[in-house]
């Protein structure tokens, strides 16, 4: 279960990057730290140029290799791991339709009378797996490997709701030439996948043209790594053993865990506590996020679950019972990285402040929810129970 470990491990480095965010935030470096967000970054070839703030390149351009990794472990899921069995994938399914309606609705409901806050509805609708992998971790061996591969699921699920939301409702003015390119990009795509290509670096040249063409379209740019990886083949037609698939989310896995998301919860993390008081607590964006994140995502989850269960859809998970479902549901609270991003395209266009109680909402929410549910899990788990955990 190298992908289980990976996860796990990337959780704890994401913590201890938040963490340092926060210190550097309230320190004396606090100006370093705000400098290096907003370092000016610019690439150019000729007339053309991409210029951005450091920040702005974490959140366009190294989250796009995230949603590419994203993307291919759903394709792998779907084609031939835990998605590609209807039956197996009814409750994580239905968990994570729940847990991203519930959270939505109460934060709508509480923001309800403010338009520009209603923009951030979506943000309490996202799962961390490798925060909630993580915290899964600290348990050991007591864990059943069914309910780890639950929790994947779900948060599998999550992220297509995620890229859907994304899509749908986080898209700026939108340029027909450039999204022109983009289709066209598309295209080659397409072409390479019919003819077999199986090198990886055709796909991924076009795909950073596509990028760029998103980029410039007014789509969010992140959308190009979920569709390359797409038209990535699953098999060579000559040689079935060799996955291109496989072989590109191997090598991204690290660089991913390890690299990208820890520097991206760096970047998003600092909250200035200084200027924080009753008012930022008890705002309807933060209270919003935090209740989502803590009560909404397990309610919806337990409720949608519990519902398959009792119709028949769908059954608990092998050697899990359900107070170790719920245990999972509470953990589906912890929303960090997605969050954040979902956040950062909530409010990015806002003249409020609401980037800092974006951000109290996600972090407290998803404190509780990890300790809720850490807690729950070591009560309702026995290691003798344990299955093997590969």
């Amino acid at each position: 279960m190298r992908f289980l470990q990976q996860e796990s491990a990337g959780g704890i480095l994401l913590v201890l990057s938040a963490a340092l965010a926060m210190v550097l935030a309230n320190s004396p470096l606090q100006d370093w730290y705000r400098s290096l967000l907003d370092l000016p970054v610019e690439v150019r070839i000729g007339d053309f140029a991409i210029a951005k703030a450091l920040l702005l390149w974490v959140n366009d351009g190294l989250m796009g290799l995230f949603f590419l990794l994203v993307g291919l472990e759903l394709k792998r899921e779907y084609l031939e791991g835990e998605l590609s069995n209807p039956k197996s994938i009814a409750l994580p399914a239905l968990g994570a339709i729940g847990g991203m309606v519930i959270p939505a609705l109460i934060y709508v409901v509480i923001n309800w009378q403010h338009a520009s806050a209603l923009k951030g509805w979506a943000i309490p609708t996202a799962t961390d797996i490798a925060f909630a992998l993580g915290v899964l971790a600290l348990l050991g061996s007591r864990v059943p490997l069914s309910l780890k591969v639950f929790l994947t699921s779900l948060a599998i699920f999550d992220d297509i709701g995620a890229i859907l939301i994304i899509a749908l409702f986080y898209t700026s003015k939108v340029s027909m030439v450039a999204l022109v390119v983009a289709i066209l990009c598309i295209f080659v795509l397409f072409v390479f996948n019919r003819r077999g290509v199986v090198d990886k670096s055709p796909y991924l040249v076009v795909g950073l043209v596509m990028w760029v063409a998103l980029l410039k379209s007014g789509v969010h740019a992140t959308l190009a790594g979920v569709v390359l990886s797409m038209f990535i083949p699953m098999r060579e037609r000559e040689n079935p053993e060799n996955s291109p698939v496989k072989s590109l989310e191997h090598d991204l896995h690290a660089i991913v865990a390890f690299g990208i998301l820890p520097f991206f919860a760096f970047c998003n993390s600092g909250i200035d506590f200084s200027g924080i008081g009753r008012e930022q607590l008890f705002d309807g964006v933060t209270v919003g996020i935090a209740v989502g994140l803590f009560l909404g995502k397990q309610l919806g989850i337990m409720l949608f679950c519990g519902l398959g269960i009792l119709l028949g859809w769908s059954e608990l998970p092998r050697g899990v019972d359900w107070r170790g479902l719920y245990g999972a549901a509470i953990l589906c609270g912890i929303g960090f990285t997605m969050s954040l991003f979902l956040g950062s395209l909530a409010f990015e266009e806002s003249g409020n402040n609401f980037p800092v109680d974006e951000r109290l909402g996600i972090v407290s929410g998803s404190l509780a929810s990890g300790l809720l549910g850490f807690g729950v899990l070591r009560l309702c788990l026995r290691p003798k129970s344990a299955e093997a955990t590969g």
